[in-house]
């Protein structure tokens, strides 16, 4: 009986024992995440989460596993955008305005990595620890900061959008364009803090006005090209009636003697007359 006790005992023992060193939270410290690698199966693809009870068997293995902490803070970028709409300035000096129809934004954006893309990112971008995923981070950031300044120099030409993002202080087409084109991040929210923007509608008059400008100048133009057209006709057809004659007189040089002939039986009227 003493026996049985004895190896019952040695049995727990060795599964708390074992319990214990396959648990793989033990090494992730409270707010970060966990990244397994093992030296027999490479980066496990689940992350080890504050929360989640996660137990792997191959971390019984001595020096096999290694466990990589990460904390994934909430990324936060200033960005300004102006710009001027299309052919303001001249609009603006055919009719005579000193109109400036520039427009200009300023705010902030922020978003997060996505927590489970962290085994297939380290593993992508060879990340090894805390300050290789921070720079990498920054470097996301540059890019979503060049496409969301480009997205608001579109929404700057759109009275409807820019007005949208006067009033509320964000788009929720820009959040959701962004968490399509960067499917890593997760709560994106890009917040408007000041704004200018131009005279929509003194812009679409000065618009109509040049429009109706080019329509006339392109009408005097055709007027003229037609007229040049018609005169360049005219010449050309005398030239080839001139080049037909004198083909036919150098074929027939006979066809010479004859005119000269008829010209003086037939004398022009100026000549009678003297």
């Amino acid at each position: 009986m003493k026996k049985f006790i004895a190896i019952v005992v040695i049995l727990i023992i060795l599964g708390g024992a074992g319990f214990f060193f396959g648990w793989a939270q033990l090494e992730v410290p409270p707010g970060s995440y966990g990244v397994i690698r093992s030296k027999l199966y490479g980066v496990d693809p689940q992350v080890i989460k504050e929360g989640e009870f996660r137990w792997v068997w191959f971390k019984l293995i001595p020096t096999n596993v290694d466990i990589q902490a990460y904390s994934l803070g909430r990324m936060s970028r200033d960005l300004k955008s102006s710009g001027t709409l299309p052919s303001g300035d001249v609009y603006a000096d055919l009719a005579g305005l000193k109109a400036d129809f520039s427009w200009e934004i300023s705010g902030e954006f922020s978003f997060s990595l996505k927590p489970d893309i962290l085994p297939s990112l380290l593993e992508r971008e060879n990340i090894q620890g805390q300050d290789s995923l921070e720079a990498y981070e920054k470097a996301y950031a540059d890019k979503i900061e060049a496409f969301v300044l480009q997205r608001l120099q579109t929404y700057g030409r759109d009275e409807a959008k820019l007005a949208a993002l006067l009033l509320s202080g964000s788009l929720p087409e820009l959040d959701s364009a962004a968490q399509a084109a960067f499917p890593e991040i997760e709560n994106f929210a890009c917040l408007v803090r000041a704004a200018r923007y131009p005279d929509y509608e003194l812009y679409n008059a000065a618009k109509g006005l040049y429009g109706e400008y080019i329509a006339r100048q392109q009408a005097t133009l055709r007027d003229d090209v037609a007229r040049g057209a018609e005169a360049r006709m005219h010449a050309r057809l005398r030239l080839d009636e001139l080049a037909q004659y004198g083909e036919l007189l150098t074929k027939y040089p006979i066809l010479l003697q004859y005119l000269t002939l008829e010209k003086d039986v037939n004398p022009s009227p100026a000549g009678g007359g003297q």
